[in-house]
C-alpha cells in the first residue's frame, strides 16, 4: 500500500490499519458472540416456563445494546472529529472491555436473582455505546491512511474485520460445542467465549496507543481542529449521500444480523446438531472475509457502483432458492455450501459502499456522520432483525421467514446503490474523489 501524506512516516500503513482493525475485530467478536449463545444466555439470566419466552428475552437484551448506539455515535463520533481518531478509538475500546468482563463474570439468575438480568442489560447498553462510536472513527481512519488507488481495499478491512470477529466467535462456539457437554455449555461454557475476548483487550489497547493521528493535516494544530464547527450545517450539504447510505446500511445490517442468527435458526427451526449449526455460521463468516477484501480490491479497479450493484442483484436472485434448499435438505451441503456461497456474494457490495460513503464526506464531519448514521441505522434495523425473524417464524410457522426479510432488505439496498454517486479515483482520472 502506498503511504498517504496524512500518516506519519514512522509507522507503515499496514501496521496502522491492523492496529485500527484489531480493536474493531475484538469489539465485534464480543458483541456478536452474544447472538451465538443467545439460548444459553437466556437460560442463565432469563429462565421462563417457555423455551421461546427465554429466547425472546435473551434476544431482546441483545437488542438493548442497540439503544445506546446512537448516543455513542454522537458522543464518540463528534469527539473523533474535534479531538482525533485515536482518542475516540481508545475510549470506545476501554468501555467495551469493561462491559465484556461484566457480562462474562455476572452470576446467574439462580444465584443472585433479579440483579443478574439487570447487570447484563447495563453491560449490553455499555457495549452498544462503545460500538456506536467505533465504526465511524475507524472507517475514517482507514480511508485517511490510504492511497487513493488502494482506498477501497484499505477501507474494506472495516467489513472484513467484522467478518473476522464473527468467524472467530463461530469458531469458538464450534470448538466449545464439540468439546463440552451440552449441560456444561449451558451452565458455563458460553462464558469461556467472552473471557477469550477479554484476554485480548490489553493487546488491542496497546496497539491502538501506537497509532499516528490522521485528523490534522501537516502543519495544523489542535486549535485549528477546535475551530471546525457546524457538523449539522455541513452534513446538510451531503443529505443525498446520507439518505442513500441509511437505506444501504439498513439493508446490510439486516443481512448481517440475520446471518449471525443462523446458528440459532439451524438449531431451533431446522433441528440440526449444534456442531453443524455453529459450522454454518463459521463457514458463512469465513468466506465473508475473502468476499469483503475481494470486493474492496475490485472496487479500486472497476469502480464502486459496479461492485455494489451486480453482486447485490445476484444475491437477491439466490436468496429464495437457497433457503428452499436449506429447508428441504437441512444438511451440511445445503447449510455450508448454499448459505456459504450466498454469504460470499452478499458481502461484496458493502466493501465498495463503505469506500464510497467515506469518500463522499469531508474530513471535518467524516467520523461523526458515519458514526451517527451507522449507529442509528443499526439500532433501528440491526437491533430488531433477530427479533423480527424469530417472531415471523413463530407466528407464521414458516421456516422461509428469514428469506422474506432478506429479500425485502436486499431490494431496498439495491435501489439505493443504483442511485449512488461514483466516487472511485479510477473513474475520475485518478484524481482525489473525496472532499478534502
Amino acid at each position: 500500500m502506498a503511504q498517504s501524506s496524512d500518516v506519519s512516516d514512522d509507522i507503515p500503513i499496514a501496521r496502522a490499519a491492523f492496529a485500527a482493525t484489531v480493536g474493531n475485530m475484538l469489539e465485534f467478536y464480543d458483541f456478536i458472540t452474544y447472538s451465538f449463545f443467545a439460548i444459553q444466555i437466556g437460560h442463565a439470566f432469563f429462565p421462563t416456563q417457555s423455551e421461546y419466552g427465554s429466547l425472546m428475552l435473551s434476544l431482546a437484551t441483545f437488542g438493548a445494546g442497540f439503544v445506546t448506539r446512537p448516543i455513542g455515535g454522537v458522543v464518540l463520533g463528534v469527539y473523533s472529529d474535534r479531538v482525533g481518531r485515536r482518542p475516540a478509538m481508545l475510549l470506545s475500546f476501554a468501555v467495551m472491555g469493561l462491559a465484556i468482563l461484566t457480562l462474562a463474570l455476572t452470576p446467574s439468575y439462580a444465584m443472585i436473582g433479579i440483579a443478574a438480568p439487570i447487570i447484563v442489560i447495563v453491560a449490553r447498553l455499555a457495549q452498544g455505546f462503545a460500538l456506536g462510536g467505533e465504526v465511524g472513527p475507524t472507517t475514517a481512519y482507514l480511508m485517511e491512511i490510504a492511497s487513493p488507488k488502494n482506498r477501497a481495499l484499505v477501507v474494506s478491512w472495516q467489513p472484513a474485520s467484522q467478518q473476522i470477529a464473527a468467524t472467530a466467535g463461530a469458531l469458538v462456539g464450534f470448538i466449545l460445542s464439540n468439546t463440552i457437554a451440552p449441560e456444561a455449555l449451558d451452565a458455563y461454557g458460553w462464558r469461556i467465549a467472552f473471557l477469550i475476548g477479554a484476554a485480548c483487550l490489553p493487546f488491542g489497547l496497546w496497539m491502538r496507543r501506537t497509532l499516528p493521528e490522521t485528523l490534522l493535516r501537516p502543519g495544523e494544530g489542535t486549535a485549528v481542529a477546535a475551530e471546525r464547527t457546524g457538523h449539522l450545517g455541513l452534513a446538510r450539504r451531503h443529505a443525498r449521500i446520507i439518505l442513500l447510505s441509511v437505506m444501504i446500511l439498513a439493508s446490510g445490517t439486516i443481512v448481517t444480523y440475520v446471518t449471525q442468527f443462523m446458528t440459532t435458526y439451524a438449531r431451533n427451526t431446522l433441528q440440526v446438531a449444534p456442531p453443524l449449526a455453529f459450522a454454518t455460521t463459521l463457514v458463512s463468516n469465513g468466506v465473508g472475509i475473502a468476499g469483503a477484501l475481494f470486493g474492496g480490491w475490485l472496487a479500486d479497479r472497476v469502480g464502486r457502483k459496479p461492485v455494489m450493484i451486480v453482486p447485490q442483484l445476484v444475491a437477491l436472485v439466490m436468496v429464495y432458492p437457497t433457503f428452499l434448499w436449506i429447508i428441504n435438505s437441512p444438511g451440511a451441503l445445503s447449510l455450508l455450501g448454499g448459505f456459504g456461497l450466498l454469504s460470499l456474494i452478499g458481502i461484496l457490495p458493502f466493501s465498495a459502499f463503505f469506500a464510497a460513503f467515506t469518500e463522499g464526506l469531508p474530513r471535518e464531519i467524516r467520523g461523526g456522520v458515519i458514526s451517527i448514521i451507522y449507529a442509528v441505522t443499526i439500532a433501528t434495523f440491526g437491533g430488531t432483525a433477530q427479533l423480527v425473524v424469530a417472531w415471523l417464524i413463530h407466528v407464521s410457522g414458516n421456516p422461509l421467514a428469514p428469506a422474506w426479510y432478506l429479500l425485502f432488505a436486499g431490494t431496498v439496498g439495491l435501489i439505493a446503490m443504483s442511485l449512488y454517486r461514483e466516487t472511485a479515483p479510477v473513474k475520475a482520472g485518478d484524481q482525489e474523489a473525496a472532499p478534502s
